[in-house]
């Protein structure tokens, strides 16, 4: 049977008083949808207001990237569709990636919030890497914050130092560990996935493939 996978891509272009372009990053759509689609996993996007979806930091030297970006499904990504109008139980998980926009548009947003609420209340996978666990920010069961008391891992204090300090609103790391999260990360840019049962997270972009393959060994572990 195929399994479905939703990914919730950001609409921002420009984030912060730099007005600094931005979007999501690259290799952090191309490299799990090169893992899953290579798999026989079915992919869908949806984003905050639907539609286009602007991205930073390609690499045309990144066999994946080069060819997520002339491929089928880079043209529906770009066609999006708007979030509200999905059901997140719909499918069997949910995967939000990074870059600086969802720091934009997809942080504390409603109808990310309702997608996350409904995934998970439905017994489905959420994963998200980098940038991307900011959806879970507010999220809330009905028992406090979505995070509190999960292992869980996000772009650091410590890489946003290097990256974008300037530019986004907060500090994730910090904000993560505000709602009560068991936060923990690697070395700056090095590859590290945390699963702590049906929520699996990745800290930075070398991250999007390994956690691309730990949610499909998690959708095959699915009944």
């Amino acid at each position: 049977m195929t399994k479905h996978v939703l990914f919730i891509v950001t609409n921002a272009a420009v984030i912060g008083p730099h007005n600094r372009k931005t979007g999501f990053f690259f290799a952090e759509v191309a490299h799990p949808f090169d893992v899953l689609d290579t798999a026989g996993v079915a992919v869908e996007f949806a984003s905050p207001a639907g539609g286009w979806t602007p991205y930073d930091a390609y690499d045309e030297k990144d066999p994946a990237q080069k060819g997520f970006l002339g491929s089928e499904a880079f043209r529906r990504l770009n066609h999006s569709r708007k979030l509200a109008e999905v059901d997140a139980a719909d499918y069997d998980a949910i995967l939000i990636p990074g870059g600086l926009g969802p720091m934009v548009d997809i942080q504390r947003n409603a109808d990310v919030q309702r997608a996350v609420v409904r995934a998970w209340s439905t017994g489905k996978l959420v994963s998200a890497v980098c940038h991307g666990p900011c959806s879970l920010l507010g999220v809330d069961l009905g028992g406090g914050t979505f995070v509190r008391g999960k292992k869980l891992t996000s772009f650091s204090k410590k890489e946003e130092y290097d990256y974008a300090r300037d530019d986004v609103p907060y500090e994730l790391e910090d904000a993560l560990r505000a709602e009560g999260a068991e936060y923990s990360s690697a070395s700056n840019w090095e590859p590290h996935v945390v699963v702590d049962g049906r929520l699996i997270t990745g800290q930075n972009p070398a991250s999007a493939g390994p956690l691309a393959k730990e949610l499909l060994t998690a959708l095959r572990e699915q009944a």
